[in-house]
């Protein structure tokens, strides 16, 4: 397989850039950290929403917690006072931060980049960028797989938007068809991939290899028992149904099915895994970030199996293939096109037919009988793309090919 060379040092562009992001994450946290150890670029990041970092619940894991994870440490951030009444990213009125054009006036920006637009303090944010003539750059995951063209309304709309900002970063083949096909143009568009915290997924870590046989131990795993992984929230969006029913059809012999997370689902789930033998499917809790790389060194597959149209990449995907885990996903995960080649690393079935995901389940751990070292090997080059150097680097070529302004 042909891996990219690791990407070129990082030039600093000149630009003062502002960051516009509506709160805290496990994903990009890190990556603004790597940023500001590793590159000269001066930027700040504004954050309109505080989840994540304050202990809240979520109605879709049906728990509540904070990142376990430090969010904050190591780059310049600032929290813009958030006045909506219902806070959050699950509607337009969600983030609503009216002194967010002030605050972004303050410090001053040559450049501003938006992760997504469809929130009142992100337009309002925009048009003031757009006043000032700053250089706009945007950031963000959604394709058509599964979905469909959108009606031309809205088509005309996005183009209108899309149409105000200097460059795109683009995290994979599948987002940037869906740019493409609302009329940016190729000269807009930087790769920069969608990745992970690779210190955090560390396959040699100690303590992840201790964590993970502990956790097999607690399961009476024995040594050869092949395991399936779920990780995420037991939502009939990502199908945990489906698979549960698709793992009891093919009767794997030494083989186990382990759920990862709490949801609507879950009781469901556990009481139509009476029917396997004992053994054989398994459910542990919500785990947090520092949590997880145990539950992927469980793992010889990791499998999701999503059929909603929110899947946009798909991280847990990244997280897994770090610790050398192929994946098997469906053809709506947006990670599909560029990490899970079929037969390589990983597995594509076709969300909405359980017979397909079926008949990938069994051929997956056939191959993986056949020639597990080999597609671990295949997994582990895959990945080596998909770092924070790698995501810097299309930033870094986005921001080179917009001009600096001259600030009064």
């Amino acid at each position: 397989m042909n891996v990219p060379p690791p990407p070129a040092p990082l030039v600093a562009p000149g630009h003062r850039l502002a960051i516009v992001l509506s709160h805290p994450t496990q994903y990009y946290s890190p990556w603004f950290r790597w940023l500001g150890a590793n590159t000269p670029l001066e930027f700040r990041v504004f954050y309109l929403w505080e989840f994540g970092v304050n202990t809240r619940r979520d109605p879709q894991f049906e728990t509540s917690f904070k990142w376990d994870v430090d969010l904050l440490s190591g780059y310049d951030s600032e929290f813009v006072p958030n006045v909506a009444a219902d806070p959050g990213t699950h509607h337009f009125g969600g983030l609503k931060n009216p002194t967010l054009p002030a605050r972004l006036a303050a410090w001053r920006p040559t450049a501003v980049l938006f992760f997504g637009y469809n929130w009142a303090a992100h337009l309002r944010g925009i048009l003031w960028a757009r006043g000032r003539r700053l250089p706009l750059l945007f950031r963000g995951d959604s394709h058509f797989l599964g979905r469909g063209t959108p009606p031309l309304r809205t088509r005309i709309l996005l183009r209108l938007l899309y149409a105000q900002f200097a460059a795109f970063l683009f995290v994979g083949a599948a987002n940037r068809d869906y740019f493409r096909r609302l009329g940016v143009p190729e000269r807009k568009l930087f790769f920069s991939p969608h990745s992970v915290d690779d210190t955090l997924y560390d396959a040699s870590a100690p303590r992840h290899r201790a964590a993970a046989t502990a956790l097999r131990a607690q399961l009476g795993l024995a040594s050869g028992t092949r395991v399936i992984l779920f990780a995420g929230k037991l939502v009939a969006a990502k199908q945990p149904r489906e698979l549960l029913d698709a793992f009891l059809a093919i009767g794997a012999p030494d083989t186990a099915l382990v759920f990862v997370g709490d949801g609507a689902e879950k009781s469901a789930l556990v009481a139509a895994a009476d029917a396997a033998p004992a053994g054989r499917v398994h459910f542990l809790p919500f785990a947090n970030q520092s949590e997880m790389p145990a539950r992927y060194l469980l793992a010889d597959l990791f499998v999701l199996p999503s059929r909603g149209e929110y899947e946009t990449w798909g991280l847990a995907v990244n997280e897994a293939m770090h610790l050398g885990v192929p994946a098997l996903v469906s053809d709506r995960v947006g990670c599909q096109q560029d990490l899970v080649i079929p037969g390589e690393t990983g597995w594509v079935f076709a969300a909405t037919s359980p017979d397909d995901l079926r008949r990938q389940l069994a051929t997956a751990l056939a191959a993986l009988d056949r020639d597990g070292e080999k597609i671990r090997a295949a997994v582990s080059a895959r990945i080596r793309r998909y770092t924070y150097a790698a995501t810097s680097a299309g930033l870094f070529a986005a921001l080179q090919s917009v001009p600096v302004p001259t600030r009064a």
